[in-house]
């Protein structure tokens, strides 16, 4: 028997209800909610397509005051979209009384949700790190007492480009660059400040997540153990019924057996009785 047909054969407990050829099908409401949470996700991995090309050219000679503004509010986005579905993912594996064909939804869903989230949260690792990077190669750049030679270069190219590009087409009066420099340094500390939060938040949703994925795990090896032990107690029974069958046989033989000998003494003694 395919899944497929063992799912239609599921008898409805309040998750399903009947269809036209009277067999059950899943609750409605929980076949829009796992299909909105995948179709969620599928948006969000394609989102992560962008984001981990404009990762990547953080730190190069490509990298601009534009392209950090896309890859922060992309970041933002995400995180919050993340949450959304987190949410729903949680509402999903907190069903109740799932058939088959739901607990085949919860599973898959769980499985993508962990993966993409996991896969979201090492962008925002490499995010993290080239925006400190940036940020400490820019207070270098603008403290008399930096690196110079070959590890002042080194520190530059580290994560500083585009601090050294900015400098250089600044018209600015040195003060006035400096007050410039700094304003920028105070807007990416606030970028990194948010980034982290993010991360916090995203790593406390996974967490419950993969507490719920567990204690529904233990639950279903309680079940299966109990089913165990409901199997293994029946063939104790069948097998003790099976036995006392054989033993009332046995006795009803062995009844039978002496009656008919006593049957054939009391007829062997009235003969001589009458005979006699």
């Amino acid at each position: 028997m395919s899944f497929d047909q063992l799912s239609s054969m599921e008898s409805g407990n309040g998750n399903g209800r009947r269809s036209n050829n009277g067999a059950y099908a899943d609750d409605p409401e929980f076949s829009r909610l796992s299909q909105s949470l995948m179709n969620k996700l599928f948006h969000l991995q394609g989102n992560m397509s962008k984001l981990k090309s404009d990762i990547g050219l953080l730190g190069t000679k490509r990298d601009n005051p534009r392209l950090r503004e896309r890859v922060h509010a992309a970041l933002e986005e995400s995180t919050e979209q993340f949450k959304e579905v987190g949410e729903g993912v949680k509402k999903i594996q907190s069903w109740e009384d799932v058939t088959p064909t739901q607990k085949y939804s919860q599973q898959k869903l769980s499985r993508e949700f962990k993966a993409a989230l996991g896969e979201f949260q090492s962008l925002q690792r490499t995010a993290l790190e080239k925006q400190r990077a940036s940020v400490t190669a820019a207070k270098a750049a603008l403290d008399p007492n930096s690196p110079t030679g070959a590890e002042g270069e080194a520190v530059a190219i580290e994560g500083g480009l585009l601090q050294l590009q900015e400098q250089e087409q600044a018209h600015l009066a040195p003060q006035d660059e400096v007050d410039f420099q700094d304003a920028l340094i105070t807007e990416r500390e606030e970028e990194i400040r948010q980034i982290e939060e993010g991360v916090g938040d995203l790593n406390v949703l996974f967490q419950q997540v993969a507490q719920i994925v567990s204690e529904q795990g233990e639950q279903i090896q309680t079940i299966e153990s109990n089913a165990i032990n409901v199997r293994d107690d029946t063939r104790g029974a069948d097998y003790e019924l099976r036995s006392a069958a054989r033993y009332q046989k046995n006795a009803r033989s062995k009844a039978c057996c002496l009656l008919l000998v006593l049957a054939v003494i009391m007829t062997i003694v009235l003969l001589a009785v009458f005979l006699g």
